[in-house]
């Protein structure tokens, strides 16, 4: 069966549960914070928690592959399981990895997240284009032809991201607007939207210097723990505001492991940044 577009299921996952990522990041501090040990065990019983309070309920669940890989193969079938019931349950899973490299590397990352009949299928998978845009074209390929998305890395909330977005190329455009220019394209004519969407930091203030019109998805990093707040969402994104993600991790995974609790800070953030993204 061929899925629909990952940009009309976002959507509608969005309109239908609210515009809230939460991500899945089983760090050794927060399973202590837990009270669970810093194990396969531990690490099971965090993401079986996770699942089971929001995947019913919320857009978005953003696993990060590399927390589950620490603990090698091991790991890696608690990842598959995750991702396998989240998705049963409804939501759309986004597969934080970050993968970037050329020719056939590539395109063997690609088929590990993006193929149908793979065991990590994602909705989505996140992309380093650092090694030129052109690099992506497995990824982008494999996504089209399986109703995938990739949220590619154009503008993100770490400090060192400047010295690489930031850098001006000889036509006078930095190195982020190229990245936007470059999604704007894949994403051209799509309805209701397009699946290859920007990672763009919450926290970066002002960014109206940057066309964020893409036609595309904006996954947002940085709400709660790292400082910004959904009222802030209108100013930074402007007219896009109604195509971002915003992504939240420990805001919400640190009223764990009470379900209710979990529940309720998911929707208490989908419920604001919903109201702010109205506002603006």
């Amino acid at each position: 069966m061929t899925l629909e577009p990952f940009g009309a299921r976002l959507r509608r996952a969005m309109d239908e549960r609210g515009p809230l990522c939460v991500g899945i990041d089983p760090h050794a501090s927060l399973l202590s914070e837990w009270g669970l040990n810093d194990d396969i065990a531990g690490l099971e019983r965090f993401s079986r928690t996770v699942v089971e309070a929001m995947a019913d309920r919320v857009a978005v669940l953003k696993p990060q592959s590399a927390f589950f890989e620490r603990f090698g193969s091991r790991g890696v079938a608690v990842l598959e399981k995750s991702v396998e019931e989240a998705r049963a349950a409804g939501a759309l899973v986004v597969m934080d990895a970050k993968r970037g490299d050329i020719g056939s590397t590539m395109a063997a990352y690609a088929e590990t997240f993006l193929r149908k009949d793979s065991p990590l299928f994602s909705d989505a998978l996140t992309v380093s284009p650092y090694l030129g845009y052109g690099s992506l074209s497995p990824a982008v390929a494999l996504a089209r032809e399986s109703g995938a998305g990739l949220f590619v890395l154009a503008l993100t909330s770490n400090p060192e991201g400047g010295e690489v977005q930031h850098a001006v190329r000889a036509d006078g455009r930095n190195v982020g607007a190229t990245m936007l220019a470059h999604l704007a394209a894949e994403n051209e004519g799509e309805e209701p939207l397009g699946s290859f969407g920007a990672v763009v930091g919450a926290t970066l203030g002002d960014l109206s210097s940057y066309d964020l019109r893409i036609n595309g998805p904006l996954l947002a990093p940085g709400i709660g723990a790292q400082g910004a707040t959904p009222a802030d969402l209108p100013r930074v994104f402007g007219a896009a505001v109604r195509n971002v993600v915003p992504n939240v991790s420990r805001g919400v995974l640190r009223h764990g492991p009470d379900v209710g609790a979990l529940r309720a800070a998911a929707e208490r953030f989908a419920e604001e940044i919903r109201a702010a993204v109205t506002a603006g």
